[in-house]
């Protein structure tokens, strides 16, 4: 019988919206990194932002490499510190490239909030079933943004692919999950709103899943096909139900 779910963050919990190509954003991050000694245009930053996370990707032996946001803005600000920069207390400097993380994401998100029923759902789910989290992130802001909509401390394990380098469809960050929860590929769903990072990532251990069919992700893959698909969150206990039954025949 299934005893967990794991679930996907953005795009299937959280409909999330940030521009990483507006000015704007890089106008913020400029203007905060002027006030460390720092100094580079807005245009110069968002150079640097697409050319680092680039060459972190490439750099990378991983088949599905991740970025890491710290690591880019330390880059950044090291190869552009000033003796202003230099002279800062030493805790703030050490804080500095993670703080600079926060203001660009924050000066890149246009919005944040959960899908319809997703609380609702969750909160009723979370009575028979124990809740985990796969995600594609960066740890320093995901679970920021979970508590932001009032969902920290749902889900255990809560797996995301900034803290180990490389992003779904990887297995490893499935079996990480199934490791923590102590729980075999049979016994748990997975609910995505992705066919290639999600569905055919968890496929590949033989885990059930569930597509959420929402505003986001890639919808088809290769001829993939999720065991459930739905297309409004409330749906999700009946869904788990469906392949409950199916499991018995």
């Amino acid at each position: 019988m299934i005893r967990g779910l794991i679930f996907d963050i953005n795009g299937t919990l959280s409909d999330i919206w940030t521009d990483e190509e507006s000015l704007d954003t890089y106008r913020v991050v400029s203007d905060f990194l002027d006030y460390q000694g720092v100094k580079i245009k807005p245009e110069k930053v968002k150079e640097l932002y697409f050319e680092l996370n680039k060459r972190q990707r490439a750099d990378s032996d991983e088949p599905y490499p991740e970025f890491d946001i710290v690591a880019l803005f330390a880059e950044m600000i090291d190869g552009n510190a000033s003796d202003f920069t230099r002279a800062l207390p030493k805790k703030k400097r050490k804080l500095l490239p993670a703080v600079a993380a926060e203001v660009f994401r924050a000066a890149s998100r246009r919005r944040l909030r959960l899908y319809p029923d997703v609380k609702k759902t969750l909160d009723a789910l979370k009575k028979k079933y124990r809740l985990a989290s796969v995600s594609d992130g960066q740890a320093q802001w995901a679970r920021a943004e979970l508590a932001s909509v009032g969902l920290d401390g749902y889900f255990h394990p809560f797996v995301v692919s900034g803290n180990y380098g490389y992003r779904k469809p990887d297995e490893r960050l499935f079996k990480k999950a199934l490791k923590k929860m102590d729980m075999t590929a049979e016994e748990v769903v997975f609910v995505g709103n992705d066919m290639y990072r999600d569905v055919f990532g968890a496929a590949q251990l033989g885990i059930k899943t569930v597509l959420f069919r929402s505003n986001q992700g890639e919808q088809e893959y290769c001829g993939t096909k999720a065991d459930v698909e739905i297309t409004a969150f409330a749906q999700l206990p009946a869904a788990v139900k469906t392949i409950e039954k199916s499991m018995k025949k």
